[in-house]
């Protein structure tokens, strides 16, 4: 099964300058039908009118998202070495393309047919075929370059800007200026006291496993983990945080598992870990 998506300008432009996170979300839960490893592929309307294709997604998760979520309640997640994301100025108009799609649209404006729950529909293989011969070739977006994602938020923990500032200097080529911007401006004046809030509800355990270090080494030595990561836009809050061991904080990063608010549970490639402590925060229903 394949899928197409309408991508609002505003939010694709808001998820790239931010950090493509190479992932949608939707309230149609038709996103949630898509198989792993099939493909979304998804488009968007540029400053003059036409449209370009924006991404391919290779669907590697399926999460839910916090409750009232403003974008939805599903959410899926591209692969990072497989999906694409593609340079929307040079393209061809693809708006002749996407009419010509099994997903057919009269509507005058393309993109008032994508509205709502509409901006997903269902493609046939057929489809896909022919968004794969129209994608032959696209330059692919700078600003969508994997940067050392692990290593920027680590340094952003401590909120020492110097090293925050070095770290940028050595990853800014392609980074969007407004990213740019607000990892100098904002990320730097994260308040370290929701760790300790953390610490103080959990009595230092590890959320996923149980470990104790407090009353085995007489030390906090869990960290306080943002499930949106603060590098790519999270608010700094414990409601967008849990306390991992070093263990398990260092897996969720290395493997860029997304967090399940259904489940309350990291997703990693081949299982899900559900949390063992838990009082703060709330299960999407």
């Amino acid at each position: 099964m394949t899928l197409l998506y309408y991508w609002r300008q505003d939010n694709y432009r808001r998820d790239l300058d931010m950090g493509a996170g190479f992932h949608l979300n939707q309230g149609n839960p038709l996103l949630h039908e898509i198989p792993l490893g099939d493909c979304l592929w998804a488009f968007t309307r540029r400053d003059n009118g036409t449209y370009a294709l924006a991404a391919e997604l290779v669907i590697r998760a399926k999460t839910i998202n916090p409750p009232s979520f403003r974008y939805g309640r599903y959410r899926v997640w591209g692969d990072l070495t497989m999906s694409r994301y593609f340079r929307i100025a040079g393209q061809p108009n693809v708006e002749d393309i996407i009419r010509s799609l099994s997903c057919k649209t009269d509507a005058r404006l393309l993109a008032h047919a994508f509205q709502g729950y509409a901006a997903v529909r269902p493609l046939t293989a057929e489809d896909h075929a022919i968004l794969s011969a129209a994608a032959a070739g696209l330059p692919l977006e700078a600003r969508a370059r994997l940067a050392a994602e692990d290593k920027l938020e680590a340094e952003i923990l401590p909120g020492d800007p110097e090293r925050i500032e070095k770290l940028i200097r050595e990853e800014d080529a392609g980074m969007a200026r407004e990213r740019i911007e607000y990892l100098y401006r904002t990320a730097p004046a994260r308040n370290r006291r929701n760790v300790e809030a953390l610490q103080d509800m959990y009595k230092g355990h590890c959320q996923l496993c149980g470990w104790e270090p407090v009353k085995l080494y007489e030390q906090p030595l869990c960290r306080g983990h943002h499930l949106h990561w603060i590098s790519r836009g999270g608010e700094d809050g414990i409601e967008n945080m849990v306390l991992l061991c070093p263990s398990h904080h260092v897996a969720v990063h290395r493997c860029n598992a997304p967090f399940d608010y259904g489940e309350l549970a990291f997703v990693f490639p081949n299982h899900r870990e559900s949390l063992q402590y838990n009082t703060h925060l709330q299960m999407s229903a």
